[in-house]
């Protein structure tokens, strides 16, 4: 471990050029975490021939780099670590992979879940994601704990950016698939309501046609069943936090084992929110070609729509 407050300088070499300065640093300081060399970058503990400059500096020839570490005890401080993690595989190549996250598996790591999320299996799975910008390296979108199913990430930084613009220019279509608790009347539907976070619980979102923002969800019912629940199949234009929790509850459909927003039923036991991400469509950025990937339902909430079909089909 470097000593607090210790000097090292660097020189870049030719074959080094071109690279950028925080990824040059994570090579040469291993020791240190991707995010603490951040931090010093952005402090001015790190010049590049005598001046300060930003993470992203692309590296010349030559250029002399002085570091000046304050706080090397804690350098390990905010590090998220490989660790093994269970999903499952549905594809994967040299620019991304596209998983299938079980229920329960927290996405990154925040407060109350430090470590064992599906960020650390990444970085355990796919070592080049360490070298990767933000504090969620290779995601391009994220599934609430309990939801589970298909996901997206990137194995390298411009893979990122294509498939975050992908994301944001609404050229990846999802597809998902709920038990809800109650049937809409309609079989299909259209939600455009806006959402932002609730009022008096900041655990929750909720509709908030004054300061929300845009989100539209369409919902199709592919079975419904003698308890009042049913199946449907759910499409989303954009890709607000708890959307479609938000939206189904706001028309009186909550998802089926949704505590936070009105879904626990009377006749049948659900254990997590019945939300399941099961389909991906994109054109893959690197290679030109049409992406249609597909997620089975989880085995629980397969399990329980059989049950439904079992003991509540309609005549």
């Amino acid at each position: 471990m470097v000593p607090a407050a210790s000097a090292q300088s660097f020189h870049v070499q030719p074959q080094e050029a071109g690279m950028r300065l925080d990824h040059y640093l994570v090579r040469c300081l291993p020791e240190q975490s991707r995010s603490s060399l951040d931090r010093q970058i952005r402090s001015g503990a790190v010049l590049v021939n005598g001046g300060a400059v930003k993470p992203g500096c692309k590296l010349r020839a030559s250029d002399s780099i002085a570091v000046t570490l304050s706080d090397a005890p804690a350098a390990a401080e905010g590090r998220i670590e490989p660790q093994q993690v269970d999903f499952h595989i549905i594809h994967e190549d040299e620019h991304l992979a596209v998983i299938s996250k079980p229920p329960g598996l927290v996405v990154h790591p925040a407060a109350g879940h430090a470590d064992g999320t599906l960020v650390n299996g990444l970085l355990h799975r796919y070592s080049e994601l360490d070298l990767l910008d933000g504090e969620r390296p290779g995601l391009v979108h994220r599934l609430d704990k309990d939801t589970s199913g298909i996901m997206l990430a990137a194995r390298t930084e411009a893979m990122h950016r294509l498939l975050s613009a992908a994301f944001k220019e609404r050229q990846i279509r999802k597809t998902y698939h709920a038990l809800l608790l109650r049937s809409p009347a309609a079989d299909t539907g259209r939600i455009d309501a806006p959402i932002g976070r609730h009022p008096v619980n900041r655990q929750k979102m909720a509709v908030r046609q004054r300061d929300g923002r845009h989100a539209v969800t369409h919902w199709r019912i592919l079975e419904r069943f003698r308890n009042g629940c049913c199946f449907a199949e759910i499409a989303i234009e954009t890709g607000r936090t708890h959307q479609i929790r938000v939206h189904l509850s706001s028309i009186g459909a909550p998802v089926l084992g949704d505590a936070l927003y009105g879904g626990k039923s009377q006749t049948v036991q659900a254990d997590r929110q019945l939300l399941h991400a099961s389909q991906l469509r994109f054109v893959h950025p690197a290679t030109g070609q049409a992406c249609h990937f597909t997620a089975p339902l989880w085995p629980d909430m397969a399990a329980l729509l059989a049950q439904l079909r079992e003991q509540f089909r309609l005549a």
